[in-house]
């Protein structure tokens, strides 16, 4: 991310390096750090805040716009607070410091996968609420821990959950990567599996002999 000039950021990028600063790595991550900080956003922007501990040590954070008709599903958009491990010897810059250098560009771990988007989500919240918008559907911005080891002790659990049955989602914002333009890349169902089963005909032999027309030579 960058900033024309360095030295006189925008309010979000401030907020965004300082939760790059807390370092949430696995495989011990500081999520009581981010949970504060969370908390901290929500008491500003007048958002309700749930916690649900799905598992000791490992909670679910829900801020929570209400709508003007709660009836209707709402709209929820999910991040996660934790981030992949580093080797620090490969970097230029303290992974966790959130460095910016004079070009306005930041260093860090997690700064796009994924705090950037949870930082976007928080700031869109702010600056339409400053403007005196309201919508019909209630939005949630969920925080969710354990999606860099498979999610097992996050949202797996979560959404087996009277909680987050609760949040009634209609409509869920998940991954994306910052994007310095105004265009807008969206996936849809990016990972479902597509089994093809191919099968090779060949002469056997062993591989110390250099024999013609293997399967695994064709394939």
């Amino acid at each position: 991310m960058t900033t024309k000039d360095p030295e006189s950021e925008h309010p979000s990028v401030t907020l965004f390096r300082q939760y790059l600063r807390i370092c949430t790595v696995q495989p011990n991550p500081d999520y009581g750090g981010a949970i504060t900080f969370l908390e901290e956003r929500a008491r500003q922007l007048g958002l309700s805040c749930q916690k649900i501990e799905v598992v000791p040590g490992f909670v679910i954070t829900v801020l929570t716009w209400p709508g003007t008709n709660p009836s209707l599903p709402s709209i929820l958009l999910n991040s996660h607070t934790d981030v992949v491990p580093v080797f620090k010897e490969h970097w230029h810059h303290d992974p966790f410091e959130a460095f910016k250098d004079s070009e306005g560009y930041i260093y860090a771990r997690g700064s796009q996968d994924m705090k950037s988007v949870s930082i976007q989500y928080l700031e869109a919240v702010r600056r339409l609420k400053s403007e005196g918008h309201r919508f019909p559907r209630t939005i949630h911005m969920t925080f969710v821990p354990d999606e860099e080891v498979g999610g097992h002790k996050g949202m797996e659990l979560f959404v087996k959950r009277p909680e987050f049955q609760a949040l009634r989602a209609g409509f869920v914002l998940d991954e994306g990567l910052a994007n310095p333009t105004d265009a807008f890349t969206v996936f849809y169902s990016e990972r479902s599996p597509w089994w093809v089963q191919v099968t090779s005909t060949g002469k056997p032999g062993h591989a110390s002999r250099f024999i013609e027309d293997t399967a695994a030579e064709k394939l």
